[in-house]
């Protein structure tokens, strides 16, 4: 009996020593592979930023020809001069020297442009080259214009370009005139018409006096109306936001969008009005009045889902 209870005892003291170690060697397997699981989760959600700026690389690298949505102005053409375009269109990355472009007054800089000749700044302007879109994203623009323009801003810059004069400048001079003549050609035939008594002759001169009154109020009421967010959006804010050029939020992306929206109305368009980071005060545009850009910032925001 005492033997048996020694042996049992004895396979229990064995049975021990090989089951602490055991107990050991598995607990420390399970602590490495609990600690390679989160190493490699760890090194996935490290990556996740990566993918998200190579995609957003690859959305910046894209054709700029892609912002050519502009629409194109109806009725009769009137070519803008060099400033106006300048200041329309072109400011946005010229007077801050955006995306390579040459900085507006930097003789520097724009030496080795004006070195290249006006036809070939123009050829480049009209069709585009590296980051600039044909037009500069305006395809509105006819080729006086970008003629003034290119001209306008090399001459800033040293140059002494003379830009063509455009073969409808003198067009809204002739068809200014015609515009006063119906009123003489009415009073003239309504006289031809009269008799020759002095009386009726008086009578007759009184009612020319009234049909010119219409004339003067139409002209008054023409005064020029601000533009629409839409508009401001397409000959501005579209050279960056349409396809989401220096990380400005994609039209559209309500993703994107979304943490601007919940700043509030009033702080996007302060930031629209002031700038912001890599967006410049108004755009670029400084000729943009305070309602146009909260016009634009409206339009925009909309767009990505708010309902301002």
């Amino acid at each position: 009996m005492s033997n048996k209870d020694n042996e049992y005892k004895g396979s229990t003291f064995w049975q021990l020593i090989l089951v602490i170690p055991g107990t050991i060697l598995a607990f420390t397997l399970i602590i490495s592979l609990i600690a390679k699981t989160s190493g490699s989760i760890g090194k996935l959600d490290a990556s996740e930023p990566a993918a998200v700026v190579a995609k957003a690389v690859e959305e910046n690298i894209k054709p700029v020809a892609v912002v050519e949505v502009a629409a194109a102005d109806a009725g009769a053409h009137v070519a803008k001069s060099g400033e106006e375009v300048y200041k329309a269109v072109c400011t946005m990355c010229h007077a801050a020297g955006l995306m390579a472009a040459p900085k507006f007054g930097d003789k520097d800089a724009w030496k080795p442009r004006i070195a290249q000749g006006y036809e070939t700044l123009v050829s480049h302007a009209i069709n585009g080259i590296r980051s600039m879109p044909a037009k500069g994203g305006n395809p509105a623009l006819v080729d006086a214009e970008i003629y003034n323009a290119v001209a306008y801003m090399a001459n800033a810059g040293g140059a002494k370009f003379t830009p063509p004069v455009a073969k409808d400048a003198a067009a809204p001079a002739a068809s200014a005139v015609p515009a006063a003549e119906p009123v003489a050609a009415a009073e003239i035939t309504e006289k031809a018409v009269v008799k020759k008594d002095d009386k009726k002759v008086v009578d007759a001169a009184a009612p020319v006096v009234e049909k010119s009154v219409p004339a003067t109020v139409v002209a008054a009421n023409d005064a020029p109306a601000g533009k629409s967010g839409e508009e401001v959006y397409k000959s501005v804010c579209m050279m960056c936001h349409a396809a989401g050029l220096m990380a400005a939020p994609k039209f559209g992306d309500k993703d994107l969008w979304a943490p601007r929206i919940a700043q509030g109305y009033d702080t996007l368009v302060n930031h629209a009005v002031h700038g912001i980071r890599n967006m410049p005060a108004k755009g670029g545009n400084p000729a943009l009045s305070d309602t146009e850009v909260a016009g634009a910032v409206k339009y925009m925001a909309n767009a990505g889902g708010a309902k301002f």
